[in-house]
């Protein structure tokens, strides 16, 4: 089992940066797939991003492909989402999410969530 804590949400103007990071407890990080995915007020939680065990391989939704990059440090237990240009339509609770069969599109497929980090961009 791992548990999951996002951090790095917060106010940021349309246009700007922020960085997201999600740490995991235990030593097992590494055989875990990451992913974050966004809700939205109104809307069902949607997938933004996922890394592979080994950092090899990465996944992201066209709405955020090229703005948003995935990164993990596994001696850190940490994944990370750096966010660029961002728009007042990334608004949303941003959650990381551990699979640790392989990583997916489909949020049902992960094992573990984090309780999430809120990002609000002003226009």
């Amino acid at each position: 089992q791992v548990h999951l804590v996002e951090s790095g949400g917060g106010l940021v103007q349309a246009g700007g940066s922020l960085t997201l990071s999600c740490i995991a407890s235990g030593r097992a990080f590494n055989v875990f797939a990451m992913g974050w995915f966004r809700q939205a007020p109104g809307k069902a939680r949607e997938f933004v991003a996922l890394i592979s065990r080994t950092g090899d391989s990465t996944v992201y939704a066209d709405s955020v492909k090229g703005r948003f990059t995935i990164n993990r440090d596994n001696a850190k237990n940490t994944v990370y989402l750096r966010m660029t240009t961002l728009k007042p339509e990334d608004t949303a609770v941003y959650y990381c999410a551990a699979d640790r069969t392989y990583a997916s599109r489909n949020q049902n497929a992960y094992d573990f969530w984090g309780q999430g980090t809120q990002v609000t961009v002003s226009s």
